[in-house]
């Protein structure tokens, strides 16, 4: 072994830190468990070693004496002593005998004394976070000069229905949204463990506060405009998805689209409604029973995830009939094909022959990979003379 190799006082500072970082001995001072001295064995030389590298091996031994390291104590053995070479006593291993020496060989007493103070705090607020901080102290103190407010956040949701409030309606000084937000991974944690099983949600992640933890949902909007004459003083209304209850006057028809540009330029059809879904069609309509009692279309982009959607819907309402998202009108706009970045998951029940084939060939790469033709890319032509076969069709 090399003296480079041999064990400096400072090696075992740096071992001893990792395991600091890890945040096993707060762990132990937190939870009352006595004190057990930490045993740091020392690689240093052997006798042949002290003969080949004597200035060396001199150094390393003083480099240990006690009074150079007042926290430690140090263990020692003898080499040599056979076949002629002289005996030496040189250092075998070092222990930290207390939690305060330990504290004070890290240079950390400030942090240790930070944390109890935090954990004595908490404790009387509530246990449970406290027996959290405890498993997770250098957390604790990565989030030490905002722990008081998180506490507080923690407390007041635990205190309130969280169902009849908005996440914006927390009330605590020095809180806001945006301190909510920025703080929601640790937040989650101290909820998760404060809360009872039937106050989290754990199929949503912790990074959705709302969901996860039941806060009222800002709520879901539908834009739908008349494409006939509307008996309404407006053309165009969007209104909150669980107000619009009831059958809109004058809907015989209705479209749904998930392109916005495409929505406002469909031409005009008696008694029809062109609703705009922006991707979410099935979790607006599942608010609207009536449109079962209307004769209903979805047309979104022919790519996997528009046929995804096209499932969707159709599984909320079965009689539902896709509009421009067949083979035909793919293969007609092939100048116009685009590529679909990343394809959606292939679970479709509810799709005619022709649209899973079409669905399953899009996602083989059949005519190309990750083909897509989105909505707003097919001829105005085409589109006039598909809404005059959807009002010829029975």
């Amino acid at each position: 072994m090399t003296p480079a190799e041999w064990t400096r006082p400072e090696h075992v500072v740096e071992t001893l830190r990792r395991k600091w970082t890890s945040g096993r001995y707060l762990t132990a001072a937190a939870g009352g468990h006595p004190f057990e001295a930490i045993g740091v064995p020392l690689k240093g030389p052997t006798a042949a070693d002290a003969l080949q590298h004597y200035e060396q091996a001199l150094a390393w031994a003083q480099c240990w004496a006690p009074d150079r390291n007042p926290h430690l104590r140090i263990q020692t053995k003898s080499i040599g002593g056979r076949n002629g070479t002289p005996s030496n006593t040189v250092p075998a291993r070092v222990w930290v005998d207390t939690r305060d020496r330990l504290w004070t060989l890290l240079r950390v007493t400030t942090q240790v004394d930070r944390f109890h103070t935090l954990h004595e705090q908490t404790a009387r607020q509530d246990p449970g976070i406290a027996r959290w901080m405890a498993d997770h102290p250098m957390k604790v103190l990565a989030h030490a000069a905002d722990w008081h407010r998180l506490v507080r956040t923690t407390c007041w949701i635990r205190d309130h229905d969280t169902e009849a409030v908005y996440l914006r309606e927390i009330d605590i000084p020095g809180v806001d949204t945006k301190f909510i937000e920025t703080n929601k991974g640790i937040l989650a944690e101290l909820l998760d463990c404060v809360l009872p099983e039937s106050r989290v949600n754990t199929s949503a992640p912790k990074s959705d506060l709302v969901a996860r933890y039941g806060f009222r949902a800002k709520p879901m909007y539908i834009r739908f405009r008349y494409l006939g004459t509307s008996p309404l003083p407006f053309s165009e209304l969007t209104v909150r998805a669980e107000e619009l209850n009831a059958h809109p006057p004058n809907a015989r028809t209705v479209f749904i689209l998930e392109n916005e540009t495409t929505y406002l330029s469909l031409p005009p059809v008696p008694d029809a409604v062109a609703v705009l879904g922006s991707g979410y069609a099935a979790t607006l309509l599942r608010h609207l029973a009536w449109l079962k009692d209307v004769d209903l279309y979805y047309w979104g982009d022919i790519d996997t995830h528009g046929f995804a959607i096209l499932n969707q819907v159709r599984g909320l309402f079965p009689h539902t009939k896709s509009l421009l998202m067949d083979r035909a009108t793919l293969l007609g706009h092939e100048p116009h094909w685009g590529e679909e970045k990343t394809q959606a998951p292939d679970v479709l029940s509810h799709l005619t022959p022709e649209e899973a084939q079409l669905a399953q060939d899009l996602r083989n790469g059949t005519y190309r990979p990750h083909l897509r033709l989105e909505q707003e890319r097919i001829s105005i032509a085409a589109i006039r003379v598909a809404l005059t076969q959807s009002q010829r069709e029975p």
